[in-house]
């Protein structure tokens, strides 16, 4: 958000961006996204898929360049070549939970099989005192507009629709 002098104002929130990855084939188009991993999302599908992506500093690296990062990190592959076209921001969420997402649509292909998704720690049992390590994302899948649609999370959504006009 902009002040009217130009200067950025202060967005509460944190700030992620990310991948999202198409292709066409029989003349649908198909995205890449990940089920979430842990344990919270082990028996969720609805609402439990995310576009490739994670958090960044922006007072210290671009959201683009983050962005290729994150998705290193979350499938263990690097980005397929391909121009990245901006889809733009969206915010969602409230208070301390609002992320400010910016995404790059990049047109390629990737084997599913070949994921070797990166890894977190946590707590589980929750109050056990022992720590965990579960995949960022436990699967990954290409699938239609329609289909990734309710796989998503409400606010990673628009990013569909974007990638459709973007490509009508």
């Amino acid at each position: 958000m902009a002040a009217r002098d130009g200067r950025l104002l202060c967005v509460a929130g944190k700030f992620s961006a990310g991948i999202l990855l198409f292709r066409r084939k029989s003349g649908e188009t198909e995205v890449l996204i990940g089920h979430m991993g842990g344990p919270f999302w082990a028996r969720k599908d609805a609402g439990a898929w995310s576009i490739p992506k994670g958090e960044y500093e922006p007072e210290y690296e671009s959201a683009e360049v983050a962005a290729a990062r994150e998705f290193l990190e979350e499938l263990g592959l690097p980005v397929p070549e391909g121009e990245r076209v901006p889809l733009g921001e969206v915010r969602y969420g409230s208070g301390k939970s609002a992320k400010n997402l910016s995404v790059w649509a990049v047109e390629g292909d990737l084997n599913p099989s070949a994921v070797v998704p990166g890894t977190f720690e946590m707590e589980w049992p929750p109050k056990s005192g022992r720590l965990a390590a579960f995949p960022e994302i436990d699967r990954v899948g290409w699938f239609d507009l329609a289909t990734a649609h309710d796989k998503l999370g409400a606010g990673q959504r628009p990013y569909l629709d974007r990638l459709a006009e973007l490509l009508a």
